[in-house]
């Protein structure tokens, strides 16, 4: 069992951050008998599982309904579904991306070098004079 600032070391994270999680349903931290939060090995691998939603893109509603799956379906086979399912989504939002971005970089190549020979045309006809 860790500690709330433990835990906050840990990931690199405030405890604001922590006691947020736990307010919107992310988290279930234990109390010790002085009331203080104490985080289990579960409480931390669920921890790990929303940075690397975080990390991914995930909104905090989708790595909520994928990390609390796990606790109504012990198998696992809901959360695996719905956690594919996301991810397919997300991979299709980011060959868009991708998409957009090569296409961007196809025309700010074509205005580069439209300008860059204006410059120079421009350098030597200053020359010229």
């Amino acid at each position: 069992m860790k500690t709330i600032q433990e835990v906050a070391k840990e990931f690199n994270v405030s405890t604001r951050t922590l006691r947020y999680y736990e307010e919107i349903g992310l988290l279930r931290p234990s109390r010790s008998v002085s009331n203080q939060r104490t985080f289990s090995k579960k409480e931390l691998a669920k921890l790990k599982l929303i940075f690397r939603g975080k990390k991914y893109g995930f909104s905090l509603d989708e790595i909520k309904e994928m990390v609390l799956l796990f606790d109504f379906d012990r198998t696992g086979v809901q959360q695996l579904e719905r956690t594919v399912e996301y991810g397919e989504q997300k991979m299709k939002e980011i060959d868009s991306k991708i998409e957009e971005l090569v296409q961007m970089k196809i025309e700010l190549q074509e205005l580069h070098t439209k300008f860059y020979e204006k410059l120079m045309n421009l350098k030597g006809e200053m020359v010229d004079e």
